[in-house]
């Protein structure tokens, strides 16, 4: 009897924890649900407002959806529910791209290779409905180049580029920004070379310009077209911009049409600047060297000319000195088959410099000559006194000018360059072994020679023939 009254008691009591915990169950559960909603609830207010109190104007500005960090851009933009391969509007009318381009710097200009190198913030407009979105207070959402790739955006292309590329230090320097109604900003910094068809006939004082062509590679202007978007207005530069050796005088945009015969018309627009180039490097590397050569090739018109180890090195040295400027000058060049500005200076000066040295030629040749002839006639005239030969009846007068007789033939004396030296012989001859010849019949020879004369009309000419050619040259150049 007792036992069965400790099994109901034992009974009893299980029922009784049981029914206990059933009942505090669902108040622990409810305490936990609390607990990871207050957790959201504060996770939410510091994404938002950091930790201000429940009563700052943060909390009672009106919710934006574009803003919420529990709504997926995607989701948001619904890309997965438009096909993004196709443009917008596919089908109707052409969608209308606009452009507009600020230009961050201008890096070389080569004239070797004849192209530019430029980087440029590159910014597209277009409206593409699909990408609209609801919002309250008309918020834009900003993208990187991770929703680039999955949306519809212009292939748009540098004709007659060489090389480019995007910058991505430290990311991709490529923006994407969507407003509520549809409307894109696509916006990226891109580095571009570019080909630049120069005409160097008037180098170094010559007048480039280059242009930067942009296009669509794919859509024909059925389907894109690509204008600028404020006109002039649209090309903007920095005003740090500048070269070393080119004064940049003027941008400016175009727009034109450009045809394929295998894909039709497409639209292109343009960069074109205006690049003059700077003259002063120039003047000092390469006129003053070459003027200051074709001086100094004059100096040997003062020389003595017998003073053959002094003439003959200066005028060689001058020459080899024009051809390492020539050939200094062409090696920074390309090779183009007309001739330059600096061309015809350099070589003009350089034809200045060897008529120096065939000046010098001529004049050791002539007195060369004039010492035969002078040798020649003392051994015809073996006595200069004036007395005649009794035996062949001959009467002879010489006569010196300006000179003295004893220093006619003297090669190794100084001369005088204030005098001219000049020997002048009368022969009179009578040929008494002729009989029939009359006695009074005189035959004149003259000998005339002038080797100061040369020197003399050089240091006139050469200065002021390289003075009118200077004159000529920079009256059509500059």
């Amino acid at each position: 009897m007792c036992t069965m009254q400790i099994d109901a008691v034992v009974l009893l009591f299980c029922v009784w924890l049981i029914g206990a915990a059933g009942r505090s169950a669902p108040q622990r559960g409810h305490k936990l649900e609390t607990y990871k909603q207050s957790r959201i609830r504060r996770e939410t207010n510091v994404v938002q407002g950091g930790t201000h109190k429940s009563g700052s104007p943060i909390f009672r500005r009106s919710p934006d959806m574009t803003k919420s960090p529990m709504t997926k851009s995607e989701q948001l933009l619904r890309i997965d529910d438009h096909d993004f391969t196709m443009r917008p509007a596919f089908g109707g009318p052409p969608i209308p791209v606009g452009v507009d381009v600020q230009v961050e710097s201008l890096d070389t200009i080569s004239e070797v290779d004849m192209d530019f190198t430029m980087t440029l913030y590159l910014r597209h407009y277009w409206k593409d409905e699909r990408l609209s979105f609801p919002s309250s207070n008309n918020q834009s959402m900003t993208f990187d180049s991770r929703l680039v790739k999955k949306i519809w955006v212009p292939d748009i292309f540098f004709v007659h580029s060489k090389r480019s590329f995007i910058h991505d230090t430290t990311t991709d320097n490529v923006m994407l920004r969507v407003y509520p109604d549809g409307n894109v900003l696509y916006s990226l910094r891109v580095t571009v070379t570019a080909m630049c068809n120069m005409d160097l006939s008037r180098f170094p004082l010559d007048t480039q310009t280059c242009s930067l062509e942009i296009e669509s590679y794919a859509y024909t202007d059925d389907d894109l077209m690509l204008y600028w978007k404020k006109g002039n207005e649209s090309l903007n530069t920095d005003d740090r911009i500048s070269l070393s050796q080119f004064l940049i005088q003027k941008f400016h945009t175009t727009t034109k049409l450009a045809f394929y015969s295998s894909t039709g018309w497409y639209n292109r627009l343009y960069i074109h600047f205006t690049l003059r180039r700077h003259i002063f490097f120039f003047l000092l590397q390469t006129y003053f060297p070459a003027t200051l050569m074709v001086m100094l090739s004059w100096v040997s018109f003062w020389i003595d000319r017998r003073a053959v180890p002094a003439r003959v090195p200066l005028g060689i040295t001058t020459v080899l000195t024009m051809s390492t400027i020539i050939t200094g000058v062409n090696a920074s060049m390309p090779r183009v088959s007309y001739i330059k500005a600096v061309d015809i200076y350099l070589w003009v000066s350089f034809v200045f410099v060897f008529l120096s040295v065939i000046e010098y030629a001529a004049v050791n040749y002539l007195t060369t000559v004039q010492e035969r002839r002078e040798r020649k006639l003392r051994e015809r005239l073996p006595c200069t006194c004036g007395i005649a030969n009794p035996d062949e009846d001959i009467m002879m007068t010489t006569g010196y000018s300006d000179m003295d007789q004893n220093t006619t033939g003297n090669y190794g004396m100084p001369e005088n360059g204030g005098r001219q030296e000049r020997m002048l012989a009368q022969f009179t001859i009578a040929d008494s072994q002729t009989p029939r010849q009359v006695k009074s019949s005189r035959g004149y020879v003259n000998i005339w020679i002038d080797t100061h004369a040369i020197d003399k009309y050089s240091r006139v000419i050469f200065p002021g023939a390289y003075t009118l050619f200077n004159i000529i040259y920079w009256s059509i150049y500059s």
